[in-house]
């Protein structure tokens, strides 16, 4: 298929995927869970993609002692750095979100995407929000996710942390070393209101490219400010 074709190029822009989730230790089987819309149906036509990439360790920071989180934030599953919080589907006038399907992932698809997203509630969600809107089934949607989310590298972001006077420009930088292709305009940066690292949020075209985010989605200026917390 061309999309296909399309995909595998995009991923071989970069090298593999550095190591974000460390002796991860995931059940086998679960239980997919029922997921209720909380927002409108959109549904428009899909001219790219934004891979949301959350800081774990910040992420879990107030949330380790949560039963809702053990499998990302209690250590008892491994220790995570990136996660795949989602692919979502872009349009020009915004994004869809919540289009209408009878399709539904399955217990043994949830559990193998685990590691990469480490929550059965934000599997079965993410597919119900944004996948039911990609044109795909659940394999197809979670198969070209796992295709990109492991075609990136990582730089250490535990030592990016401990720079004097660190930047979400620094950030763009070192993400800018470590994956050939990639361009600085392509790559979003979100902190909370604190000014932590929390998500970044890579821009793809319709064909899988990086291309430039939005101002919705490329987050804080280079000059901006941050910190990261490590709990690694």
């Amino acid at each position: 298929m061309k999309w296909f074709a399309a995909i595998a190029a995009s991923a071989g822009l970069a090298t593999p995927l550095a190591a974000q989730s460390y002796q991860c230790r995931m059940p086998q089987a679960v239980s997919a869970p029922a997921i209720e819309r909380d927002g409108p149906v959109r549904q428009m036509p899909v001219t790219g993609y934004t891979m949301a990439l959350s800081w774990s360790p910040e992420f879990c920071k107030p949330r380790e002692g949560e039963r809702s989180h053990a499998l990302q934030c209690s250590g008892d599953n491994g220790r995570f750095g990136f996660v795949l919080h989602g692919f979502w589907p872009e349009g020009d006038a915004g994004w869809p979100q919540w289009c209408p399907t009878r399709r539904r992932p399955m217990g043994e698809q949830i559990a193998q995407q685990l590691c990469a997203s480490p929550s059965v509630r934000l599997v079965a969600r993410q597919w119900a929000k944004h996948g039911s809107c990609s044109g795909w089934n659940p394999a197809t949607y979670f198969r070209v996710s796992n295709i990109l989310y492991r075609s990136l590298r990582f730089p250490d972001f535990d030592r990016l942390s401990r720079k004097p006077e660190l930047t979400a420009g620094d950030i763009r930088e070192w993400f800018l070393a470590a994956n050939r292709g990639w361009r600085r305009d392509a790559i979003g940066v979100k902190t909370n209101a604190r000014g932590w690292l929390e998500e970044l949020r890579l821009c793809y075209g319709k064909r899988f490219r990086p291309e430039p985010c939005d101002r919705r989605r490329f987050g804080v200026p280079d000059d901006a400010a941050l910190k990261i917390w490590r709990g690694l």
